[in-house]
Parts: C-alpha cells; sequence; structure tokens
C-alpha cells in the first residue's frame, strides 16, 4: 500500500456524467475523489473532424447553478453555436469539457481504477499504480469505451486487420488504403465520410435494405398544435422522443421487458441531418449485405457477403473498421472485483438501480449508458447526465457520513 486516503466518494470516470457529478458533489461539500483522464473517452476514442450528433442545447454538462453550459463557454471563448442547427465539433465538445473543469475548480486524478471491492462497510479502490483509497460510496460514471462490440465473425480477423470505430483518434492513418466499414449509424457514417474526406478508400456495408437519416430540428417558433403533436427534445423530435428524454423518472415504471427493449432499440441507427451530403454519392455503400465469414489473405482482409438478390460475394481490404456500437454490460467493467459484481443485482446484463442511481449494493452507484434499461435511452447521451448527477447527488448529500469511516487496511471481502 502506497497511499492511504479516506473519502465519502469516489468517483469513477471523468467524462461528461463524472465531471457533472464532481460539480455537484463540490458544491454540497462532500468531500470525494475523482479518478480517470478528463473528457478520455472523447479525447481518445473519437475521431478527429467529428461532429456530436445532439444540439447544442442538449450537449451541456451540469453543474448547481446551470451556469456553466455550452452556449455561455462558446460565448466567452468566441465559438459558432447555436441551441438548433448548429453541428458541436469534438474539438469545442472536448475544450467545454476542459473549461468546466477548470473554471468549477474540479481535480481529476488521472490514474485509472484497477479494482473495486468490499472492504467492511467500505469500498477499497485501488489505482493503476497499487495506490488505495477507502470511501463510503463509489459511483461508476465510465464511459462506452468499455463496451465496445465486434460481432463474432470480425472479432475471428487478427487487429493488426479488424478493428472497432472506437480504436482511432485520428483516421489520417488510412489515408491511400481500402477501408471497408461495417454498420449502419452515425459511427459508421460519420466514420466512412472523414476516411474519405482523408484520403482512403472507403466503402460501407449494411444489412439493412436501406439507410436512415434524422430530419432537421424542429425549432421553438412553430405553432402551438403541432409542437404538442411533434415536440422538440433533448433527443429529438416526437412524442416518444420527447417521453424518453424529459421523463426518465416515468421510464422507470414501464415494465421491465418494454424497458429493457426500448432502451436497446429506441433511436436506433440513423445519421445526422447535416452529414447526408458527405455520405451519398461519395462512396461505395453496399445495402442488404450481411457477413458470413471472415479471414486474413496475405496481409489483407477477405470476407464473405451474403448480399441480397445477389447472391454471396467477397471483398478484399487493408483493414476494416466495424462501428458496430456500445452495448452495455456490467460483466464488463473491469475495474469491478468478481465478488463485487456478484453482488449486485442485474436487469438484462446491467445494474438494477433505485431512482436514486444506487444498485442493490448499499453505496454503490451506477450511471450513463449501463443503466439505460432502468433509466432509459437518454442515459446513452450527455443529456441524460443532468437528471442523473442531480439524482445521485441528493442521495449521497443527504447520507453523509452516518459514522467515522474505517482504517484503510481492514479485512478484504
Amino acid at each position: 500500500m502506497t497511499e492511504h486516503d479516506v473519502v465519502q466518494v469516489a468517483v469513477v470516470g471523468a467524462g461528461p456524467y463524472g465531471l457533472s457529478l464532481a460539480a455537484h458533489l463540490r458544491a454540497a461539500g462532500v468531500s470525494y475523489r475523482q479518478f480517470g483522464v478528463p473528457m478520455g473517452l472523447w479525447r481518445n476514442a473519437m475521431p478527429k473532424g467529428m461532429y456530436l450528433k445532439s444540439q447544442g442545447f442538449a450537449s451541456n454538462l451540469s453543474d448547481p447553478k446551470r451556469t456553466h453550459t455550452l452556449r455561455n463557454f462558446c460565448r466567452d471563448t468566441g465559438r459558432d453555436y447555436a441551441d438548433y442547427g448548429v453541428p458541436v465539433s469534438l474539438a469545442d465538445f472536448i475544450a467545454y469539457g476542459d473549461w468546466f473543469r477548470q473554471d468549477l475548480g474540479l481535480e481529476v486524478d488521472e490514474r485509472l481504477v484497477s479494482d473495486v471491492r468490499r472492504n467492511g462497510e467500505n469500498f477499497e479502490v485501488t489505482l493503476e499504480d497499487g495506490s488505495l483509497v477507502e470511501a463510503a460510496s463509489v459511483v461508476v460514471a465510465a464511459g462506452v469505451e468499455h463496451f465496445a462490440h465486434l460481432p463474432r465473425v470480425l472479432s475471428e480477423l487478427p487487429p493488426e486487420l479488424c478493428t472497432h470505430s472506437s480504436q482511432y483518434g485520428d483516421l489520417g492513418v488510412f489515408a491511400g488504403r481500402d477501408v471497408l466499414v461495417v454498420g449502419r449509424g452515425q459511427s459508421a457514417l460519420e466514420t466512412a465520410a472523414l476516411l474519405h474526406e482523408q484520403g482512403a478508400r472507403p466503402r460501407l456495408l449494411v444489412r439493412s435494405s436501406a439507410l436512415a437519416w434524422n430530419g432537421r430540428p424542429l425549432t421553438p417558433d412553430r405553432p402551438l398544435l403541432r409542437r404538442m403533436r411533434e415536440p422538440e427534445a433533448g433527443l429529438g423530435s416526437g412524442l416518444s422522443t420527447w417521453f424518453y428524454s424529459e421523463h426518465p423518472k416515468w421510464f422507470r415504471h414501464l415494465p421491465e421487458q418494454t424497458r429493457v427493449y426500448r432502451a436497446r432499440t429506441a433511436l436506433g441507427p440513423a445519421g445526422a441531418w447535416w452529414l447526408r451530403e458527405r455520405v451519398e454519392g461519395r462512396f461505395p455503400v453496399h445495402l442488404e449485405h450481411g457477413i458470413d465469414w471472415a479471414e486474413p489473405d496475405g496481409g489483407r482482409a477477405r470476407l464473405g457477403v451474403r448480399a441480397n438478390g445477389h447472391g454471396p460475394r467477397e471483398f478484399t481490404a487493408d483493414h476494416v473498421i466495424g462501428a458496430t456500437g456500445y452495448p452495455p454490460s456490467l460483466a464488463r467493467l473491469p475495474f469491478l472485483g468478481s465478488r463485487l459484481r456478484s453482488e449486485v443485482a442485474t436487469l438484462a446484463g446491467t445494474p438494477r438501480v433505485g431512482r436514486d442511481f444506487q444498485s442493490s449494493v448499499p453505496g454503490l452507484f451506477f450511471m450513463g449508458a449501463v443503466v439505460a434499461p432502468e433509466h432509459g435511452p437518454v442515459m446513452r447521451f450527455v443529456y441524460g447526465a443532468d437528471y442523473a448527477v442531480r439524482s445521485a447527488a441528493a442521495r449521497i448529500a443527504a447520507s453523509r457520513p452516518r459514522r467515522p469511516l474505517a482504517a484503510v487496511g481492514g479485512a478484504r471481502r
């Protein structure tokens, strides 16, 4: 043990949810330590040149007074901004996260957490260098990078020939090369567009019969009747989207099977309206092409594809990128000890949490995409951070501390 530290809360993760929670804990006077690379997912797992799909008003981190909004950041730094219709660049969003953290005085320990386990009534958090921190509560606010998924057929290719879309901050490394992109959502479409714009030769393989595109945002100055029939909300337009965006506390009362299904399928694969002209007619898009097999072939990847109406086909490429999603799973959070994971009640492989985001293990909280089956699809987006952190922070602040924290080094569980 190289470090002795005792706090009320350990926050695992320093992205939009983690930084937002830290802002609320600090304002409430709760002692906490936060671990992780600030905005690490956005810095390291998103490609340069990317834009957020969310509207400007729906891309805010959360602070108690709602003063540190993306609008205020852009105003203070002279950047373009609009609530609707102006895409938010990845570079601006990372800079906004840095401004949020620095201006609010949020301290982040950039060491990663390697293990969390129970230690008596508290939690023992082990950092990557072996240091230990003990906390009465732990909040898991980790990003989706732990959930990056490649279909089994693609995982048979070696990593030098096939990777997940989250593994590239700079797609310029593929300039002059043939790249197959697999998928049909925003990530696949934008990855292929960026590859094309940076000198690669992309082809997009899509299982479905058509690509889906989101329409332009609906502005608030529409007639009242139309706004009632098709409201514009944080995640887009329409009554169901309004429900998911604005009422996660109601979502929790839906039947379990409905919640699991909606968390997985609502707001399904589609491209942003502003991306469409960068895709259509720019590079080959092969619809109704399902992959049957994949194998290395002389330093290239060779894929056997079932093309509807055309019979079997084969494709070869220098590299394959799977933009194939991030299905959340408690089992894929590597820093949670197996004993602790086994104590967490689950729903479809994700943690069951209450309205305060506390799991079945007292003091262990989860937020973000991993709790979408409990609080709805909004948890997959930055827009869900405000609801999540206000709920969790209120519970944490109300429960501190009931007794002196035990010294580090007690019996392990």
